[in-house]
């Protein structure tokens, strides 16, 4: 069930991840954000988000967490990110591929239940 409660620094928060192109760590979200709110109550917030269903984290290649707002997520079997993420070597920048689909094949009797893919290399904007 979402919650209704709603503060300027989760809407600020909301639409700053909104706007961005690309996945954002709580560093990112705290150099914008400013004095709206301190780093613990970033965490809440992005906390919430998460539980939510608003935004989703990725672990990116070097361990730092990212936020990207849902997009195409999956709600077949409850709330998933089955999708692919770039991490760009050169610009640290970290976008979900919604169209393209990772695949995998288990043995028997294991049970996925929750998929990250972080596929790294060089983004079309440094490649320019």
């Amino acid at each position: 069930m979402k919650s209704t409660r709603n503060t300027t620094a989760k809407s600020a928060i909301q639409l700053l991840l909104q706007q961005s192109n690309t996945a954002l760590s709580h560093k990112d979200i705290q150099n914008e954000v400013g004095e709206l709110c301190n780093r613990v109550t970033i965490y809440r917030i992005l906390d919430r988000l998460v539980e939510e269903g608003e935004i989703h984290k990725i672990i990116n290649t070097d361990g730092v967490i990212k936020y990207a707002p849902c997009h195409q997520c999956e709600s077949h079997h409850g709330h998933n990110h089955d999708h692919v993420h770039f991490s760009c070597i050169k610009c640290d920048s970290v976008t979900c591929l919604d169209n393209v689909q990772p695949s995998y094949n288990l043995p028997p009797n294991y049970k996925v239940q929750e998929v990250n893919f972080t596929l790294s290399g060089i983004c079309p904007n440094c490649v320019k």
